[in-house]
Parts: C-alpha cells; structure tokens; sequence
C-alpha cells in the first residue's frame, strides 16, 4: 500500500489517506455536489488571489471549490485602522459564501488545509480528503521573524482580524494601566510604541498611532502627560517605503517627523523581550507595545507541501504559474516565487508580495487553467504595475503611479477613493465612508473598545494571550 509522509510526500510515515466521495462531503457541509461530469478545481484561500481566480472561473464549465479557514474575506490594505481604532472589524471583512454565491458553479467550504497529496490529486483538510483535477494554491503570507523565535513571542503582528484586535486591545489598555502606574518610569513605557518595518504598513500604522494619541488619546486621558508619549518607527535600512522613488521616500520621512513620529533608519532589531528593543547597535528603548511589519514569508502550508522552497519559503514556479513537476498545481499571490523579466538594465528580482501581483496571478492561474481544458497553450504570467500609494497621516500620503507622482493632499483624496472603491460590499463601503467622514469633522475615533480577552499585562509575551498568526495559518 502506498504510503505519505506527514507532509503529503511519499514516505513511509502514514498509510495514504482514501479520498473521499466529493458529493458525500459536500451534503455533510450543506453545500452543492460536484457533478463528476466537469473538471474540479479546488482554490486553497480566500484572499486577494484566490476570489480573483473564482471569479474568472465562475459559471464556467468547471466546478470550483474555495476552501479557508476562515468564513470571510479580509481586505488587508484597512487591517491597521482596525488596530487603531479607526474602523470596526466588520467593516474591513465580507462573507466568502456571499461573494461566491452569484456563480452557480462555484461553492465553498471553511476547512483547514492540512497538506496536499500530489500523487493522488487530493487535498486534505482536518474534515476531509477531497480530489480535484486542478488546484491553485492562494494560501497568502505570514509574518517573517527570521528565524528569531523570541521576536514572535514579544511582538504583535498584523495579518488578520484576530491580531488587529489584539493590537488595539493591548495600546487602549496600556493607556488604562498607566493611569493608576505610580511609577514614571514604567508609565513612560506604557505609552511608548516600538513599529519594526518602514515598509507602507509599518508607515502607516506609525502615523495613525500618532493620530490616535494626540487627537483622541489626550482628551480620554488628561490625567496623563501625553508629551511622554512616544512612536517610535524603526528600519533596518537606509529609508522608508523602499518601493518608492526617492523623492517620495524623503517626503514621507519628513512628514512622519512633522507629526510626531520618530524615525530611526539603518535600525535592525537584535532582539524583543518583555517590551524591551534591542538594536543592531546595542541601543535599547523600553516600549509597552511592540509591532513586527519587518516582512512576510510564504504562509505555513507551503512548508507542508514536500516541494522546493526559495526565499522567504516561497514555491517556484513555471512562467504559467503551475509546478514544472505537477503542471494541473498552480501557485499564486505570496506563496509564488517567479522572478520578472529584466529590464532597463536592472537584475531579475521575484514579484513583490502584495495584493495587485496576487490579483493578477490569479486571473492568468485561471485562464491557463480554461485553457488546458481546451487544449490550448498557456500563456507566461506578466505583471502590469499599476503603482504604490500609502498614507502617512491625516491629509497626506504618497502615491507613485502611472509615472505620476504625488505627495500630500491630493494624494491623501487619491489613496481615500482607491480604497474605498476596491472594498468589497456596499454596506462596507458606505460604513468605512461615514467613519472617516466622523473621524475627520470630529477628529475623533469611536472605536476605543478593549473586547474579548484582557490584554496580558504588561511585559508578558504576546503568546499567552493569543496565538501568533503563523499558528492561525492555512
């Protein structure tokens, strides 16, 4: 009998998983058997990239299923407004099932995926093992700790809705416990926050802390001397936002400085324990709140798949986008590493991790899928960059794009629109709009709620309150 490792590979580890009769596991789940009839396709996330390819896909003659771990779509780009208190969680986040359901061949299923059987075309998940004849791979990314374990332990990261609360909930009750801290020193500490990365997150997230302690924070606590209060942004490089050109880079820094925001360059973090920052050069700051945005890698199930990994633990790919040793396996969005062409004289470089490359993987993933059920030839993947933008702070952002570069106001309306318009849901849509609307005539936030679990106090590992988003992961 054939036999697989933990990881899904041949071994002799684990007797094979049977897979199981789709249209048995679909009646158990309450959803659409699939007719044998068509090729199966099976789409492992529901993010940026997975829905992309669903929607190319839908009502077409396939039948689609979309698995998550969660039962919503997340729209990321707005997560650190959660996490400061800008917007309610449901705001940024949509039902799955209500954006797959206006195609008649497409369903879904909320399942952990645990590894994926190539040989026999099965993936397994906690509940079931279901056959495709297709499959794209679309499980995102997770936060990069480099191998430094402790930094996981001591840092809040921002990759869902469970860390985004968590993040609010532990600055609003830093700002609590401060109020009856006797001691300067450790009241000090509570209201300082460490952001690692100068990447658009780190930058944003840097600026809206900012915005929230001196337009919001200061009138909730007067009993509290808010010039203690500190943000502290640091990277590991020579600048913020890397992406952008230079001009726009030194704007951002200096708008960043103008509001409060302090920008420490060429500052790699050594190490974080128990709220203490270690640089690179030995300097310390002591913080009650410490945000990793210093990198992503591949999500954890690309470690369980039993193929080659490159940098970052992404999976390599053919210029098509599928597997040269698996061709109907298709990897997209973070999970993917494909390097560009080269071009006015610059080296070849992967595609970056972000959500535009992640949305067209996933159409071309789609079309080459179609197209192998045609009996066509598949065409090589070729990303069109349409640009980068980030918000600094209230009216001022940047945006490099379509060659246009811009710096302040009319980037600021620019960045507003983008969002709103690429948010899925109209009850979204117009929740976001008369939040920001409030926030900006009131300069208030009336989101300052500390739900669900307590915060851990101050000084404990972020682990005992809640699990890292690596462990959460597909």
């Amino acid at each position: 009998m054939q036999r697989v490792s933990s990881n899904g590979t041949a071994g002799n580890d684990a007797v094979a998983p049977v897979p199981l009769d789709p249209a048995t596991v679909y009646r158990r789940n309450g959803a659409r058997p699939w007719p044998s009839a068509r090729p199966r396709v099976i789409i492992v996330g529901a993010g940026f990239g997975g829905l992309s390819a669903a929607r190319v896909l839908g009502d077409k003659d396939v039948d689609v299923l979309v698995i998550d771990r969660n039962n919503y779509h997340g729209f990321w780009p707005l997560l650190y407004q959660v996490a400061t208190a800008g917007l309610e969680p449901e705001s940024v986040a949509h039902p799955v099932r209500a954006i797959v359901r206006q195609y008649s061949n497409v369903s879904f299923m909320m399942a952990e995926v645990l590894r994926v059987d190539f040989a026999q075309q099965v993936v397994i998940t906690a509940a079931a093992a279901l056959p495709y004849d297709y499959l794209i791979l679309a499980a995102g990314s997770a936060n990069n700790y480099f191998g430094n374990e402790t930094l996981a332990a001591h840092t809040y990261g921002l990759k869902d809705l469970d860390d985004a609360e968590l993040l609010r909930n532990a600055v609003l009750a830093n700002f609590e416990y401060a109020v009856s801290e006797a001691n300067q020193a450790r009241r000090r500490r509570l209201k300082t926050l460490v952001v690692v990365g100068g990447g658009p997150t780190g930058v944003e997230l840097a600026g809206a802390f900012v915005e929230l302690i001196k337009h919001v924070l200061v009138h909730d606590y007067p009993m509290l001397d808010m010039s203690e209060a500190r943000v502290v942004l640091a990277e590991a490089g020579d600048t913020v936002l890397a992406t952008f050109p230079t001009t726009l880079q030194q704007e951002a820094i200096r708008r960043l400085q103008a509001i409060g925001v302090e920008v420490r360059l060429r500052s790699p973090v050594a190490a974080v324990e128990n709220g203490l920052v270690t640089f690179g050069d030995g300097s310390q700051i002591e913080a009650g709140v410490v945000v990793w945005a210093a990198g992503v890698r591949a999500a954890a199930l690309a470690d369980r798949l039993g193929v080659s990994q490159a940098r970052s633990g992404r999976i390599p790919v053919q210029p098509a986008l599928n597997l040269a040793d698996h061709p109907e396996v298709f990897v997209i969005g973070d999970m993917a590493y494909l390097e560009s062409p080269p071009r006015r004289g610059q080296p070849r470089a992967p595609y970056p991790m972000v959500a535009p490359v992640a949305v067209q993987m996933a159409e071309r993933a789609a079309h080459n899928i179609l197209a192998r059920i045609r009996r066509k030839p598949m065409k090589p993947f070729r990303y069109f960059d349409k640009g980068n933008m980030a918000t600094i702070g209230r009216r001022v952002a940047v945006i490099d794009a379509f060659g246009i570069r811009l710096s302040g106001y009319l980037a600021w309306a620019g960045w507003l629109v983008v969002h709103l318009m690429l948010l899925v849901g109209f009850r979204n849509r117009i929740v976001v709009f008369l939040n920001w609307a409030y926030s900006y005539f009131t300069y208030d936030r009336g989101l300052r709620l500390i739900t669900g679990a307590k915060p851990p106090p101050p000084g404990s590992p972020v682990q005992a309150a809640a699990p890292t988003a690596e462990a959460r992961q597909l």
